[in-house]
């Protein structure tokens, strides 16, 4: 049978064979979390069903999907916020100051509009960034950045005019590459011997000890694990200096250039992620609980988080219906209305003129911040609820 061109039926980290049947099926999924549907765009605008597997030979958890058209651009809703100006500038110091970064060139790929290389500048390094959207690269020369217009298309791509680098930066970004060998290769062509390297991704640590299924968007077609974000940097060049869990949900490491005859791929043990399916049943029954609450109270609910796991909860639980609508403050997102679910996105401000009872907040790593902000603009009788794990609770 010939392939699905919208799927693939080999590991993204290793190129080894996908098992025949999927771990998991998830249905009712938006098909993205960045083309954020107008009402022009709502017919025939659904939700897909996702498939799950994890190699049998690398362990790597990953969709078959190809990747959304948008996979080489970085947007950034959240790029803004003090939770992660905060969380940047104690990477930074960490990273320049344990390995002696003063002074020295530092490249951030894939770096939007700028949100976290303009963070980069406060510090004594040179700071460059490259970015494949051209309105992005335009709004990010704009703030006086010195950003390239270039995505490591293949191993030989040159990254700039400044190189070789002697750092480099990737947020968030790999896990989007349907080739993220192609992109470690081109970065370690384009860093000096021995250059270091900070890399974050989505831990699948942390989706699958709270059982968090929403955390899962066809955006993200690779989850990694400590062990498979090492196996694949390992496989391309660098070694694992440095492990750290941050902001909760996500995998940093810091990493060395090396020469690829010293390294040899360590193979991961595998993962359980059964528990997946059972977490969906189990949040789905809560969300239907709480709605039923609300209901015999007299009371409302909306959301805030136009986030991926905003997105996911609202498709795939009674949210999408018994929700009033989604607040985010991106500005971009404002005015449109949710993949699948389609529940208006709108200004924190909407909540004045059209008032609810109860807010529950998708947007996990901003949940204090967006906190303190409902108690401080909207009053203190509002119920502010959360998905702190795999369950719901009142904070």
């Amino acid at each position: 049978m010939e392939q699905d061109k919208h799927t693939r039926d080999t590991c993204l980290l290793c190129g080894g064979k996908l098992p025949g049947k999927a771990l998991l099926e998830f249905e009712g999924m938006p098909a993205s979390a960045q083309n954020i549907p107008t009402a022009d765009e709502l017919e025939g605008e659904e939700g897909i069903t996702l498939k799950l597997y994890q190699c049998e030979s690398c362990g790597l958890v990953q969709f078959d999907c190809q990747p959304v058209d948008y996979y080489r651009d970085v947007i950034r809703a959240g790029g803004y916020t003090t939770t992660m100006a905060k969380l940047r500038r104690n990477q930074y110091r960490h990273l320049i100051e344990t390995y002696h970064l003063e002074g020295k060139k530092i490249i951030e790929a894939g770096c939007g509009q700028g949100e976290f290389l303009t963070v980069l500048t406060e510090f004594p390094v040179k700071a460059y960034g490259i970015e494949h959207k051209e309105a992005l690269v335009e709004l990010a020369k704009e703030k006086g950045l010195d950003v390239a217009r270039v995505f490591p298309e293949t191993a030989e791509t040159v990254l700039g005019n400044q190189g070789p680098y002697d750092g480099f930066l990737s947020f968030n970004f790999l896990e989007h590459q349907p080739e993220p060998g192609v992109m470690l290769d081109c970065i370690y062509q384009n860093l000096v011997d021995g250059g270091i390297g900070l890399i974050t991704v989505p831990s699948l640590e942390y989706i699958l000890k709270y059982d968090g299924y929403y955390e899962l968007i066809r955006d993200h077609i690779a989850y990694y694990s400590f062990r498979t974000l090492k196996a694949l940097v390992e496989l391309h060049g660098f070694e694992v200096l440095e492990e750290a869990v941050v902001n909760r949900d996500t995998c940093s490491v810091i990493v060395r250039k090396r020469d690829r005859r010293e390294l040899r791929m360590a193979i991961p043990e595998k993962i359980d992620v059964s528990s997946l399916a059972s977490s969906q049943a189990h949040i789905k029954k809560e969300m239907e609980d709480l709605a039923n609450s609300l209901k015999t109270k007299g009371e409302t609910l909306a959301m805030w988080g136009a986030s991926h796991q905003g997105f996911t909860l609202a498709a795939t639980t009674c949210l999408g219906k018994e929700a009033r609508y989604m607040m985010d403050s991106a500005t971009f997102k404002q005015g449109r209305y949710a993949p699948a679910s389609h529940l208006p996105i709108v200004s924190p401000d909407y909540f004045f003129k059209h008032p609810v009872n109860q807010i529950l907040i998708a947007a996990p790593g901003y949940t204090r911040e967006i906190t303190g902000v409902i108690r401080e603009q909207f009053g203190k009788d509002v119920g502010i609820w959360t998905m702190q794990s795999n369950h719901l609770e009142r904070l």
